[in-house]
């Protein structure tokens, strides 16, 4: 049903009902202007200055009414109703376009930061990327706190003989633009620990490719694609060599051109029959010997926490407003 302020009256004085037709039996009197009208038919000053007034009651049955009905009060819900959805609608669609609009500079802005951590191996310290100290609370076996110390920086190189054959074909769709390592000893100087950043030449679809292959096809946990370790000369880890290391790590990034891994081993140079890769050694209930020591944790606690050190070197710096 429509509101009352839908209907339009003839322009005008409304027009009084007209009285019942019968014969006078005294003289006519004589016509006298119309009276104003009682207050309960004065219109409403929020409705049409030209509607019609609604009688103030129902008439009585069988009486003839000519009048607008008046509105029941669950039609004057259903209009309500009708405009609460027409403006919840209206709100809907421009949030939408906003949401477009945000959506597209997100893009923009993830492309930019994509670049920039690609490129800032040439201007950011290795102190930034490499800290001489870093604090792995919560990053040992059952929580325990982890502290490493930077024992040895490897001159930033391409990656030639940089990993096993294999490995280096499996990441050659994304190719090398720059190799970054270093090696980290404990803080009881048990375990040694490479950990690299390798900067690739790939868009961000290639790395996207590359790190679903890896989760696919499982080649974080093959032995035979283990990094390679940087055996820092004149230090605990100057012996770490392939047949030392004990457990690993490998994370393809998606939102930056970079490849991080670590590799853990004894700090006596001792060898390791039986490498684990870092995530079955650190699942719970693991019962490997590399599990029991620790050398999981080293790995994938050094990873993740470099792997911050990059983002955060990454990460646009607020400018002043």
């Amino acid at each position: 049903m429509a509101s009352p302020t839908s209907f339009s009256a003839p322009s005008g004085t409304p027009a009084a009902p007209s009285a019942p037709h019968h014969t006078p039996n005294h003289p006519t009197p004589p016509r006298t202007s119309p009276s104003p009208l009682p207050p309960h038919l004065t219109p409403d000053p929020s409705l049409s200055w030209t509607a019609t007034p609604t009688p103030p009651t129902a008439p009585a049955f069988g009486e003839r009414f000519e009048g607008v009905a008046p509105q029941p009060p669950f039609a004057r819900g259903r209009i309500a109703a009708a405009a609460a959805c027409v403006v919840l609608g209206l709100g809907l669609i421009g949030g939408a376009v906003t949401g477009s609009w945000l959506v597209g500079d997100n893009a923009a802005a993830a492309s930019g930061s994509y670049a920039a951590a690609g490129a800032i191996w040439h201007s950011v310290p290795v102190d930034q990327l490499f800290p001489v100290t870093v604090d792995g609370q919560g990053a040992g076996p059952g929580g325990a706190d982890r502290t490493w110390t930077r024992i040895g920086v490897a001159p930033d190189a391409g990656c030639a003989n940089a990993f096993d054959p294999l490995l280096t074909q499996v990441l050659a769709p994304v190719g090398c633009d720059r190799l970054l390592r270093a090696t980290y000893v404990d803080a009881t100087q048990s375990y040694v620990t490479t950990v690299g950043l390798l900067f690739t030449t790939a868009d961000a679809t290639r790395m996207r490719e590359l790190d679903t292959r890896f989760e696919k096809e499982g080649l974080a946990r093959r032995t035979d694609l283990m990094p390679r370790p940087y055996a820092a000369p004149n230090t605990l880890a100057a012996r770490f060599g392939t047949a030392q290391r004990a457990s690993w790590t490998v994370s393809v990034l998606t939102d930056a051109p970079v490849v991080v891994y670590a590799v853990s081993g004894w700090a006596d140079n001792r060898t390791v029959d039986t490498p684990q890769p870092a995530a079955e050694a650190t699942a719970t209930g693991a019962t490997s010997s590399v599990a029991q020591s620790g050398l999981g944790n080293e790995a994938k606690g050094l990873a993740d926490r470099i792997e911050r050190t990059l983002r955060k070197a990454a990460a646009p710096t607020e400018q002043p407003s």
